[in-house]
């Protein structure tokens, strides 16, 4: 049985979800920037017709956003999470098997759906996402999931396809003309880099990387290349994964909003971190053997002096507890820490990942010590997921926030505040 497979992807992720909730925003040029509103990530068409690219630095940008009145604003990570989980909950009553690809992109597996119009069933995605969440998507649909990345970016830039194209049900002399007109670079998983030294060999569009001989990418590019070759000629080697593998490192960091030089905010910053990684450590059900703290100040500010340092350390006994991981990656900051430097990033990393069900027993901890970390850490996050992140928190963070990233143009967390939850009086949006 011939394989379908769809792609479904929320146009403009971030910049949809602020205007699902701030109607003013439609057809306004608007932009989502980084950690520290620091560079363009997200861009609505409108800015990109402007010229505004992705990953530009935002004080390059000012003078043409208050020429043409661009909205800038702050990244909203709470509100885009929560909408990319109530997207793929919509998704996956139209297959059984799903894969969340990324926080705007899902698969869904169609083979058993050949008795189903496509297009309507596709469309049928389209008007149920948008109607419940006021998210734009586009859906590709293809034998492999090279083609179906490759259908949903037809879809996208061709409006004659509605936000929807089907490459199982198009002639192949079309398919190759789409190919054709389509760089090698567009193709997922082959990129910038891998594109210039394919074009080195006279592969420059997505039809010349189809024609190519599969024993030569591998020979040239290796076998991940040879799998895409043969992707877009129809034959799948790259599968769904239903269920996403357990990460192998954890990291956590974040620049300051200002610098910072006292130990003192450097040790809640890193306390922070380490309890958002650990609560992700807990999240896949594994416990860390090593990690990692880092602290630098600016590579840019070439007038003041530099220094950065990092410490790795092993831990005697793997563990998910906060408790523990904060107390050693304390450790380690007092250690790299030096006064009188103007810092403007800290993180902490976790390594040498396991299965907790799987972790060897040692001699000098106790089962019952193991059982009441567990109960104590599952209690935190069950608190915290209900009442709200740090409602629990250990006193090493502190209350003081001064050094937290800027985000002075950040939207209220609509869906996951109630103190921020939209009114609706008299017809108009309250905020």
């Amino acid at each position: 049985m011939t394989r379908t497979i769809a792609l479904i992807d929320v146009n403009n992720f971030y910049v949809s979800c602020e205007r699902a909730f701030n109607p003013r925003l439609k057809y306004q040029p608007v932009v989502v920037l980084s950690n520290n509103d620091g560079c363009v990530i997200s861009r609505s068409n409108e800015a990109k017709a402007l010229g505004i690219k992705m990953g530009e630095p935002w004080f390059k940008c000012q003078a043409m956003a208050r020429q043409y009145g661009v909205e800038a604003l702050s990244s909203n990570y709470a509100l885009y999470a929560d909408m990319s989980n109530r997207v793929m909950s919509i998704l996956a009553d139209f297959s059984p098997h799903q894969e969340v690809y990324s926080i705007d992109e899902c698969f869904l597996e169609l083979t058993g759906f050949a008795q189903k119009d496509l297009i309507a069933y596709g469309q049928l995605m389209k008007t149920r996402i948008f109607k419940w969440t006021g998210l734009p998507v586009c859906v590709g649909v293809g034998a492999t999931k090279t083609l179906a990345k490759i259908a949903n970016n037809i879809a996208k830039k061709n409006i004659k396809f509605n936000g929807l194209c089907n490459l199982s049900n198009i002639k192949h002399e079309e398919l190759n003309h789409l190919l054709h007109a389509m760089e090698a670079g567009e193709v997922w998983g082959v990129g910038r880099q891998l594109a210039l030294k394919l074009k080195a060999r006279g592969i420059d569009t997505a039809l010349d990387l189809k024609r190519a001989d599969p024993v030569y990418i591998r020979q040239s590019f290796g076998v991940v290349m040879e799998k895409i070759v043969h992707e877009l000629n129809g034959t799948l080697c790259i599968d769904l994964e239903e269920v996403a593998p357990p990460r192998k490192q954890i990291l956590s960091s974040r620049s300051f909003g200002d610098a910072v030089s006292d130990y003192q905010s450097l040790a809640a910053s890193i306390t922070l971190y380490m309890s958002r990684a650990a609560e992700k450590l807990r999240g896949q059900q594994s416990v860390a053997s090593v990690i990692q703290v880092y602290i630098r100040t600016s590579p840019f500010k070439l007038d003041q002096a530099q220094y950065s340092n990092s410490m790795t350390i092993p831990l005697p006994t793997p563990t998910d507890d906060t408790r523990q991981l904060v107390k050693m990656a304390l450790w380690a900051l007092k250690r790299i820490y030096k006064p009188h430097y103007s810092y403007v990033k800290a993180g902490v990393s976790l390594g040498d990942l396991i299965s907790k069900a799987s972790m060897p027993l040692d001699f000098f901890t106790s089962p019952d010590s193991s059982d009441r970390s567990t109960a104590l850490m599952r209690t935190v996050d069950r608190i915290n997921a209900k009442m709200g992140r740090e409602s629990i928190k250990l006193a090493s963070e502190g209350f003081d926030r001064s050094w937290q990233m800027k985000q002075g143009n950040k939207s209220p967390n609509y869906t996951t505040s109630w103190e921020q939850i939209l009114c609706v009086k008299d017809k108009a949006f309250s905020f």
